[in-house]
């Protein structure tokens, strides 16, 4: 990950829960979304964007 993005994510609670995995489904539909991002264009977020979406991508089957 890079290094940048990780000032951006939320602090978890103590008592909040993760979850382990996405589905399947909740992995394409945030692929669809990083991608979305990542064309936009913007300056702060594309390259990350774009990173996330090939990371989710080379560890998940195809929707086909």
């Amino acid at each position: 990950m890079p290094s940048d993005i990780t000032s951006m994510l939320p602090a978890q609670d103590a008592d909040a829960r993760r979850l382990e995995v996405l589905t399947l489904e909740e992995a394409h539909d945030l692929m669809r979304l990083l991608r979305l991002v990542a064309n936009e264009d913007l300056d702060d977020l594309s390259p990350e964007a774009e990173w996330f979406a090939r990371e989710i991508a080379a560890r998940i089957p195809s929707e086909n």
